[in-house]
Parts: structure tokens; sequence; C-alpha cells
């Protein structure tokens, strides 16, 4: 191991005009968050995943409103749940993208996400189980309620893995 000479450069300088200060990675980092939008967000996991469910919810509810409806209060509930769900998930989309999380930082916003997941899936669940069971075999219906469980297996894989990485990452952060 050799130990060269090492030249520790400073802001003031006897010769001249001062030096510019060297690029570190705190001013790299601060230059990330000036950014409006997350665009590594778009091809994550989690961002891929809500748009997956955004679009399940969607097509969920586009079927059962174009369908002749056979039982008013089942479908009109299925209904609310979707587009609940789907506003949540977008406002969750929408917050992550432009980093709202770090700047309101009086929420827990990873508890509040799995707390939408949550009781969304518990609702959506519900909701998809009384529109199939009153499909009546109708094409539209089925649909819906298909796309439906399709929506809550999502959510209980976007759930299973928030609450994973919360759980490693709070307990790697113990023994450190």
């Amino acid at each position: 191991m050799s130990h060269g000479a090492r030249v520790i450069r400073t802001g003031v300088s006897s010769g001249g005009p001062a030096a510019p200060p060297p690029v570190t990675v705190a001013s790299s980092s601060a230059g990330s968050d000036a950014e409006l939008m997350d665009g590594s967000y778009f091809r994550s996991c989690a961002g891929m995943l809500k748009v997956a469910q955004m679009l399940s919810l969607l097509i969920g509810f586009i079927s059962v409103n174009n369908s002749a409806w056979t039982d008013y209060s089942a479908y009109s509930f299925f209904q609310i749940v979707t587009m609940c769900d789907l506003v949540m998930i977008l406002f969750f989309y929408v917050m992550h993208i432009f980093r709202v999380y770090r700047k309101l930082t009086c929420v827990s916003w990873p508890l509040a996400e799995f707390l939408h997941y949550l009781i969304g899936t518990i609702l959506l669940l519900i909701g998809s189980i009384v529109a199939a069971a009153k499909s009546y075999n109708i094409t539209g219906l089925v649909a819906g309620a298909t796309f439906g469980f399709l929506a809550t297996i999502l959510c209980v894989i976007s759930m299973w893995s928030s609450y994973k990485v919360s759980c490693i990452t709070q307990s790697t952060s113990e023994y450190h």
C-alpha cells in the first residue's frame, strides 16, 4: 500500500479566484430532488402494478356499466367500490410520480397506502363475489366480476409486497 501526497483544495486561494466546489454525491442527489417527476417510478414494479390495477378496475367498471343489470344494489356497490379504489390508486400513483410524500412528511404514507389496500381489497373482494353470484351468465357482468377478481389479486400482491419491503427495511435498520 502506497500512500501518495494528497492535495486538499479549499475554496480560497491566494493566487487567484476561488476554484469551483468539487462535485459530490450530495449535490447530484439534490439535483434529482429538484426534478418535477420521478421517471424511474413509471418503470418500477410497483408503478406497473398500480397501472395494471387501474386498468383492470376500469375494464371491470366499464363491463358492468354497459351490461343489462339484474340486481341494482349488487352492481351499484361493485361500481362504487371499483371507482373509489381506482381513484385512490391513481392518487397514490400521482403521489409517487410527483414525490409528494417527500414534501408532506406529517402523513405516514406507507401506512396510509397499506390501509387503503387492506380496506379496498376487502371491499373489492366482497363486491366481486356478489357481482359473480348475481351475474346469471350475462357476459358483461361475468367479465366485470372477473376483472374485479383480477384487481383483487393485484391489490393483494401490492399489499404483500409493500408490507414485505417495510418489514425488511425496518428489521435491517434495527441492527445497524
